[in-house]
Order: C-alpha cells, then structure tokens, then sequence
C-alpha cells in the first residue's frame, strides 16, 4: 500500500510541474506573437485611441510614446517607403494596423507598433480608382480567347452596344464575384479561364483613340441573371420580394440587402426610354429612322404631352443616361404589382439583386430592353469603388473596385 501511494504521489508531482513549466512557457509565446486588428479610428482621448474593425469589434487601447507609428500610402505594399508619424498625427477616420504588445500587464492593451492609411488619402485614392471605372468598359462578354488573354465585350445598352476588345496581360488583376455575393470585397483572383461568354464584366485600364479597345489593368467578372416582371409579394420582416419573371413564367424570390442600387422610372422616362428604344429597334430593322443620339417624338398617338421627353437636354440622353437621372429608391418604395427590371446573383428560386429599377411597366414590351440593366449596372455609379485601405499584410494598401 505505501508503494502504491508514493507512486500515486511521484505522479501527482510530476503533473504539477509540468503545469507550472506550461504557466511559465505561455506568456513567452504570447510575447513572440501578439495580437493584431485592422480598423478605422472612431475615438482619441489623450493617448488612448478606440479603433473599430470591418465586423464591428470595437479595440481600445493605449499608446506609449515610445512605440512606432509610421505612415503609408493606399495601395503601397512595404515600409521601404513609410514616413514616422506622431500620435498626434493621427485622426478619427485613419485606417490602423495595429500590433498589441502581449507581454504588456495593464488594465489597457497597449500597442507594440501601429501602421497608419490616412483618411483624407484613401478618400483621394477612392475618388482616382472610382472614376477609373467609370472610365473603363462594362458589358456582357461575347468571347474569350485565354491563349491571347483577350475579352470581347458587348458594351452599352440596349441597340446602343459597341464590341470593345479587353486586352489582358500577366500584370492585370483578375478577380470573380463570390457565389452569391454582390460585393467587390468578396471578389476572388481567378484566371481568364473562369470567365464564360454571357458574363457581366468591368474592366478598367488604358482605351485607344475610338474607344474599342482597352488594356486592363484590372478586370471583375460574374455570372449573373436578368430578371424582368411583376412583384407579386414584398416581405419587408425579410427585405424579400417575390417577381414572377416573364421569360420563365415562374416566381423568384429577391432578397434586397443593402448595397442593391435601386432606381425608381418616373413614367414619362419610361415612356421616352420605351419609345427610344421602340425607334431604334425599327430603324435598324428598315435602315431608317432617327439618328443616333436624337429623339423623334411618336405621330401615332402615344406622343400626347409628358409621354416623351422634353425638348433641349432630355431628347439628346441615351438609355443609360436616363437610368443614371432616376431617382434612387430603398425597399419600402416597392409594392405588390410594381413592374421591376433586376440584375441579381444566380439562382434558380433564390437570388439576390444587384440593381433594381422599378416603374418599368413600359420597357417590359421593348425586346431590346432585356440587357441595358445589365449594362447600366456595370458601368454606371453602381461599379464605383468600394474602396479598400490595408489589406491583412503589414503594409498592405487594398484597392478599389466595383460594388
């Protein structure tokens, strides 16, 4: 029996040693890897700076005097070219990366050493980058060639598409929309080869003289779905409406989250829109007709007063002009019976919309309709950037890109 009980005891030892060494060990590993967060400044108070992430975890903590902070530029990679800032440099806005010293023993985390995107930068930087796109070409693919890296692109809308050639090359940024996602942050690197014919895709770069070609330097692509018809239901605990799609004669159910772009036609744009595109679908099937850019108002009884456009500005806009001009409307303004033309994710039952525009009851009987919201949503305002700052590196800049 005593035998028993000093090894019972020896081993009862033994596992009490080897937690005090495991006690010992562990703060030195905390100290070798600290913690790290990445967010925007929402509050300083003296030395104490309050940083919240892209999740919504709120970090406070404080600054010694000593630690460094330096400062970057959006989209720079390294420190090679990082200036050393004061705390005071510092204001509510700033983008942080922020390394905690994990062998601090305070009350407060304090920092170990913070890298900084200043606010009034990446606002610079966004406003470059968004109007890139703008510049840039958005469409539907016609044709992909990935042994040349070239992307052939419906662009514009409507009658109004002109091919443009999207010349990539190994120093072009490729990125995917994730499934069911409409957002650029969600994009993934993919190769060319992920990109189909009937894809949505936005590139920016450098055009030629005439505007049919463009050398990207970034594109994003996806596959998404077009869906035009009535609203038979709207869910508002669920930001759900229900349409049943006039090419499928079947019900879909939308979810609109918000970052959907939502436009709402005044009648008289629809009706102009409808009668624009009635005329140009009958000039370029009998050679005649209005020329391009121009307006002639209906003889055939549809021309009473408020049905087209009005003289001067609106008679020279094309279709995505109008659909830039329309209001901007948010769930509460859909109703049951509202005629909607939707760019959404894909899905057969399910999808999540894109971009909406409501009061289309008369474009609903224009054939050439059917692809000018797809356009329009990858190369209007909506493509603009959802701009980035640090990316998970040190010295990481994200960039900008469409929404």
């Amino acid at each position: 029996m005593k035998r028993i009980t000093e090894t019972g005891t020896r081993a009862w030892m033994a596992r009490l040693a080897l937690m005090a060494a495991l006690l010992l060990v562990t703060p030195a590993i905390f100290a070798q890897a600290p913690a790290r967060f990445l967010g925007t400044i929402t509050a300083i108070s003296g030395n104490t700076v309050t940083v919240k992430t892209a999740t919504g975890t709120v970090h406070e903590f404080e600054v010694p005097p000593s630690i460094p902070i330096q400062r970057i530029e959006p989209g720079q990679t390294n420190l090679s070219n990082a200036v050393r800032i004061s705390l005071s440099d510092l204001d509510v806005g700033d983008r942080l990366l922020v390394l905690l010293n994990g062998s601090s023993r305070g009350t407060m985390p304090q920092a170990a050493e913070i890298i900084a995107i200043k606010h009034a930068a990446l606002l610079q930087k966004q406003e470059a980058e968004t109007e890139a796109w703008r510049q840039g070409v958005g469409g539907l693919v016609k044709s992909v060639d990935p042994a040349t890296g070239t992307i052939m692109v419906n662009a514009g809308g409507g009658l109004n598409t002109k091919m443009v050639t999207v010349k990539t090359t190994s120093a072009t940024i490729l990125k995917r929309y994730a499934p069911a996602s409409v957002s650029y942050a969600d994009a993934q690197p993919a190769p060319i080869t992920a990109i189909h014919p009937g894809d949505e895709l936005m590139a920016r770069g450098t055009k030629n003289a005439d505007g049919t070609e463009l050398t990207a330097q970034e594109v994003v692509s996806g596959s998404f779905r077009n869906i035009s018809g009535l609203i038979t239901s709207v869910d508002t605990a669920n930001s759900t409406i229900v349409v049943k799609d006039l090419l499928t004669k079947k019900p879909v159910a939308v979810l609109i989250t918000p970052n959907a772009q939502m436009r709402q036609l005044p009648e008289q744009m629809a009706q102009f829109l409808a009668f624009r595109l009635r005329g140009e679908a009958v000039a370029a099937r009998y050679g005649g007709g209005a020329k391009h850019g121009e307006y002639k108002r209906p003889e055939n009884g549809h021309g009473m007063p408020g049905a087209g456009p009005a003289e001067g500005e609106r008679a020279q806009m094309n279709p995505q002009q109008v659909l830039d001009r329309a209001p901007s409307i948010k769930f509460n303004d859909l109703h049951k019976g509202e005629a909607v033309m939707l760019v959404a994710t894909p899905g057969s039952s399910e999808v999540t919309a894109i971009t909406l525009i409501a009061g289309v009851k008369p474009l609903l009987q224009a054939p050439a309709s059917q692809d000018l919201l797809s356009s329009w949503s990858m190369s209007s305002g909506g493509a603009a950037a959802e701009s980035g700052g640090m990316g998970g590196g040190e010295a990481a800049g994200g960039g900008a890109g469409p929404q």
